[in-house]
């Protein structure tokens, strides 16, 4: 197995791993033998379990920017970009295996103690941020807005997780567009 390849399975070993037991609860061995490696081989690839974890949540995000960004295609106007958001998070809530935000979670358990985890969640936050608000300018709505739809994607991924249910998503949708809504009227 090449470099590329053995990386690949221990990300996707890792991946599956922390996002199903959390990242504590997941020791390197189990990682190696997830991945079919050497423990020395894995060390050479990823020095700790912290460079793994960045890794993992690199290819999260790139995950996540391509779903918002499928979900958008989809739309052909601003306002239905900015709600297709929410019609992305309710088919990820779903899902069998849906665990929450990998960055919340990543950063709830290591954020205090691990800077580049914690680097990786706020990258990552500040990105979607960015991306909402630029479609909320799209929309024609004011710039408060971005943090208010933000906060309730956030939001409704928590409320997710705890709860089990994907209702979360439907109901953050209804809220973004009362806000919407109000913001368009009064911008």
């Amino acid at each position: 197995m090449d470099d590329a390849t053995a990386s690949e399975a221990v990300v996707n070993a890792a991946d599956r791993l922390f996002y199903g037991r959390g990242i504590q609860a997941v020791g390197m061995d189990e990682i190696r033998a997830a991945a079919g490696i050497s423990l020395k081989r894995m060390y050479a690839l990823f020095p700790s379990k912290e460079t793994i974890l960045a890794e993992v949540l690199r290819r999260r995000n790139e995950q996540w920017t391509a779903g918002i960004l499928q979900a958008a295609n989809d739309e052909p106007t601003p306002s239905g970009k900015l709600l297709s958001i929410f019609d992305f998070l309710s088919g990820w809530f779903a899902q069998d295996d849906f665990r929450g935000c990998a960055f919340i979670n990543s950063f709830g358990e290591l954020g205090a103690t691990a800077p580049l985890v914690a680097d990786a969640a706020r990258a990552h936050k500040v990105g979607f941020q960015r991306y909402v608000a630029g479609l909320v300018s799209e929309a024609g709505a004011p710039p408060s807005l971005a943090p208010q739809i933000a906060l309730l994607a956030e939001g409704a991924q928590t409320t997710a997780a705890i709860s089990g249910s994907p209702d979360a998503a439907t109901d953050a949708r209804s809220a973004a567009r009362i806000l919407l809504d109000a913001a368009q009227r009064a911008a």
